[in-house]
């Protein structure tokens, strides 16, 4: 076992989900990436060795247990990232702003970008909280 996987192993137990090598994969996977990445990006990277339904119940444990978050994209995508260390399954602390590259089509994470506090009207309770902003990101700018 590599210190990846090592770190990734003790992530898993951390949150009490059970590790295994698809878990480890995902995981990989995941923390590979520059920035969020759709579950069908991550199927045609990790085909045929994780199915579609193991890697969504993945995912879906994941979310749950506060190891990644979800953002949805402009085109209604949920694409997904690591959590940050305060994240826990009662709670996930990363409310960052995410990034959209309208060019080369990549969603960042940009983790020092706060999403700004704000008071709903009386008898509306946020569930989730998504903010995406669009353009054109460093690498494509440079272009």
């Amino acid at each position: 076992m590599n210190k990846r996987e090592h770190r990734f192993g003790e992530l898993l137990e951390a949150h009490h989900v059970r590790k295994t090598s698809h878990r480890l994969s995902v995981l990989n996977a995941l923390s590979s990436r520059e920035g969020a990445t759709s579950q069908p990006d991550l199927e045609a990277t990790m085909s045929p060795e994780i199915n579609r339904v193991t890697l969504y119940r993945i995912l879906k444990t994941f979310e749950e247990k506060g190891i990644i978050h979800k953002v949805i994209d402009l085109n209604g995508t949920a694409n997904y990232a690591l959590c940050s260390p305060d994240c826990t399954e009662h709670g996930h602390h990363d409310q960052h702003v995410h990034f959209s590259c309208s060019v080369c089509n990549r969603l960042y994470c940009l983790d020092t970008v706060r999403i700004p506090s704000f008071r709903l009207p009386n008898d509306f309770e946020a569930a989730d909280t998504y903010l995406v902003v669009s353009g054109t990101c460093a690498r494509c700018s440079k272009k």
